[in-house]
């Protein structure tokens, strides 16, 4: 399949419809295999801060905003810092990051299932609390085109868990929120589409588990973009009928 063909479903923004169903994606631990390079990036950022935090604790907030992070790490640490510092360890784990994305991978699936979105008329967007130059790295390793809607931190005032990504990728696309497929990784994901009052799906690739997900309001939880592929009919795509 073409890049183009497997972007062209979430590139156009059809007629606002209020029954119209639709999909939104979160990025890291969704549709790429991002999640442990975001942990290390994170650890690097706190190394060089003097701040030594275990790699399971960063993961458990991954997915959050960093304004959020870094509010956890306060806690977890249990030593205030100022603005400057809170800055930097964005800015730091913005770079590390970056200099590991050439070990990221699309996740199995991934660009089968946009591209069976497309080919069912069914739009779909990108929604990550990531920055756009992050946002630009994924949309390569996944063949998708520069076009493809895609919503980042720069977009909008607050982050997940708040519900402002999902929303503003619904809007996006013409579609009610309330009529959208939120796929997401994290327990962050699902709770800001639940305060979107959109249907969550979770999956497993980030690393959190089943319970975690449904408890945090998945709908169904599948494996990876391929189990979720699989099993489209569950999320009410209709193909071929």
């Amino acid at each position: 399949m073409s890049s183009t063909d497997a972007s062209g479903g979430g590139a156009q923004r059809p007629a606002r419809s209020p029954s119209r169903l639709g999909f939104v994606f979160d990025l890291d631990g969704t549709l790429i295999d991002s999640v442990y390079q975001h942990v290390l990036a994170w650890q690097e950022a706190l190394d060089q801060a003097g701040i030594e935090l275990s790699a399971w604790r960063i993961h458990r907030r991954v997915g959050m905003s960093g304004g959020l992070f870094v509010s956890a790490l306060r806690r977890e640490i249990g030593r205030p810092f100022d603005a400057k510092e809170a800055a930097r360890m964005q800015q730091t784990h913005a770079e590390a990051y970056l200099r590991r994305a050439g070990e990221v991978r699309a996740l199995p699936g991934a660009k089968e299932l946009l591209a069976t979105l497309t080919q069912a008329g069914v739009p779909w967007a990108i929604a990550t609390s990531g920055r756009r130059r992050s946002a630009g790295q994924a949309l390569k390793i996944l063949e998708l085109d520069p076009e493809t809607p895609v919503i980042t931190r720069d977009d909008v005032e607050r982050a997940k868990p708040d519900p402002d990504l999902f929303i503003a990728a619904a809007d996006r696309l013409g579609i009610e929120i309330q009529h959208s497929m939120v796929v997401g990784d994290s327990v962050w994901d699902l709770l800001a589409a639940r305060r979107a009052g959109a249907l969550g799906v979770g999956v497993l690739s980030g690393g959190y588990g089943e319970d975690e997900l449904i408890r945090a309001g998945a709908y169904r939880v599948y494996a990876d973009p391929a189990d979720l592929l699989a099993h489209l009919d569950e999320v009410g795509v209709r193909q071929g009928i």
